[in-house]
Formats: C-alpha cells, structure tokens, sequence
C-alpha cells in the first residue's frame, strides 16, 4: 500500500499543453513506473495525440508532486467539465482522479481547513456532475487502477449518495454539501486498521473482522474530537453499518432512529462494495448487486422504501 501511494494517477484528458506545470511525468508498465517527460520538458499536443493512439489512459506522478498536481487540477476542475469535446467518460475519468486525491489528502489529515476547504469544493463539482450527466454511474465504472480500493469506493458512494439526496430530499445547499462530505469521510475509521487486514485475499478471522468493525466508531470518535464536522457529517460516518432491523453496528439502533443521511449511505455502500473488484471477489454486475441487495431488504437490512427509490433512480443510470 505504502508503495502505490508514492504515485498518483493523472488522466491524459486533464493535460493542458498550454499551461500544463513542470512536473515529471511516467507511465505504468506491469508494476514499474517508467518517465515519459521530465519536468523541464513541455508536454505538447503531439504528446498527447502519441499518447492517445496508445490507449493510455493515465499517466502517473511522483506523491512528491502531488501538490502541484492537484493545484492545477483542481482550480482548472470546472473548466474542464465544461469542455464540450470531452465525453462524459473523460470528465469522469478527471472528476474521479481529482476526487481520489482529495479523499487521500483527507484522509491522511482530515484536520486542517484548507483539506475541508478542499473537500467542500469537491462535494460540489460531483453534486454538478451528478445531476447533469445522465450516464453518471456508467461512468463512474472506471476505475483508476492505482487507487485503493477505500478511496475509490468513497468517491462512487458519495456520487451516488448525492444523486439519492438530490432526486428525493429537498435539502439546503450546506446539508447537501454536508452530506457529501460524511459520504467522502465515511470510511475514515479504516485508517486505523493494518493494511495486512484490509488487503486479505481470503476470509478473515473473527478478531479480524472484529477490529475491521471498529472503523465505525473510531471514525466517528476521531472526527468528533476536532470539532469541524457537523452532526450530519459525523452521522453518516458513525451510523452506515446499522442495520434496518437492528443487527447492525457499531450501536444496534434500528428502523428510522437511524439518521436517514447514514440510511442512504448505507445502501450506497453495498451497492459500490458489490460493484467493485475487491481484494476477495470480483465485481458484481449491476443487475446480480440489485439482486443480491433485494434480498437483503427481504433480510431486514434497509429500508424497503429507501431501496426502492434507489433502485429506480440507479436501474435509470444505468439504462435499465
């Protein structure tokens, strides 16, 4: 894990020539990174249409960068979800690796303003793209292949999250942007659990499982003590494992005492747990996840109501 996170992902499409900064560029072959330019070198539009004809997708660099990276990403991020030759895929591609970054930068110091600053900023470009790119979820299939799996699995639970608040709440703009963020931090108490736990390819232990459990109420404990999260925020972090019967965790609450912001989160996160290829299974197909996810509200894990709504507006997402 340490390893991987030396370098970040970067997608072709977010590389203007014009204004691109002196950062070194590589590109991923197997497990090695190999560089494709170096700082002092301007990344052209030959590069770009050479690049293209290859099939690359991504370029990559050094963490050591990743502050440039994202200062020129991120206030360029509105700009290039405008461009009308880009399709709905290569905004996606941009929004996702700009959302990625963030939620690492968070995660690694969730405390200072200008992370929350940074995350508020986010909540908003997806809440835009969410509600206006009609092929959201199709494209929010892609998935980066250096991130971890947490922090990709973050940023589709919070665009989905989103969409389920935007298509059936009618919410102030700050409880919005309230919920983006507990959605983007909800997995904030997995930085606490060993990698060794989080990367095992075949079942877990019961002491395993038991402090992977955890993450619920040490997220929700860490967030707290600083005093920068609202209520909804720190809901939606303590509560997207309680179960609709009750047999959930960390506190058993069940029916409507659970926090409806933490409801939606919940259903939001099977659903991309299902969907994405995960250390110990492969990705389900949209059609088996709501399938699987069906019976389970027959089991008593969400809202029948809450499901059903989301069934609708994802089935619709997807085409179907």
């Amino acid at each position: 894990m340490a390893k991987d996170l030396l370098w970040r992902a970067l997608s072709i499409d977010s590389i203007s020539p014009e204004y691109f900064p002196k950062v070194a560029l590589y590109l991923k072959n197997g497990s090695n990174y190999v560089l494709y330019k170096d700082p002092e070198r301007v990344f052209t539009a030959d590069d770009f249409r050479r690049l293209e004809r290859n099939l690359a997708k991504f370029l990559y660099v050094r963490s050591g960068d990743i502050d440039v990276l994202n200062e020129h990403v991120e206030s360029n991020l509105g700009e290039m979800l405008s461009r009308e030759d880009l399709n709905s895929t290569a905004k996606s591609r941009i929004l996702y690796q700009a959302s990625v970054n963030c939620v690492i930068d968070m995660f690694e110091s969730p405390e200072p303003s200008v992370n929350l600053l940074r995350c508020r900023n986010m909540v908003e470009h997806i809440m835009q793209f969410v509600s206006e790119d009609t092929h959201t979820m199709e494209s929010l299939q892609t998935v980066i292949d250096c991130d971890f799996y947490i922090f990709a699995h973050v940023v589709q639970v919070t665009a989905l999250s989103l969409l389920m608040h935007e298509k059936l709440f009618k919410l102030a703009p700050d409880e919005m942007n309230d919920v983006g963020i507990g959605s983007l931090m909800h997995d904030y108490g997995m930085t606490f659990i060993s990698s060794a736990v989080l990367e095992r390819k075949d079942a877990l232990s019961d002491i395993e499982y038991w402090k992977v459990k955890q993450h619920t109420q040490k997220g929700y404990e860490y967030l707290k003590s600083g005093g920068n999260y609202s209520d909804i925020v720190l809901n939606i972090v303590r509560y997207h494992h309680e179960r609709y019967d009750g047999n959930g965790y960390p506190t058993g609450i069940k029916g409507n005492e659970i926090p409806r912001s933490a409801q939606v989160a919940m259903i939001c996160d099977v659903y991309s747990a299902l969907v994405m290829d995960r250390p110990r299974r492969k990705a389900n197909s949209h059609t088996d996840a709501i399938k699987i996810m069906r019976d389970e509200v027959k089991n008593g894990a969400f809202s029948p109501e809450l499901f059903n709504y989301f069934e609708r507006i994802v089935n619709e997402r997807n085409g179907v």
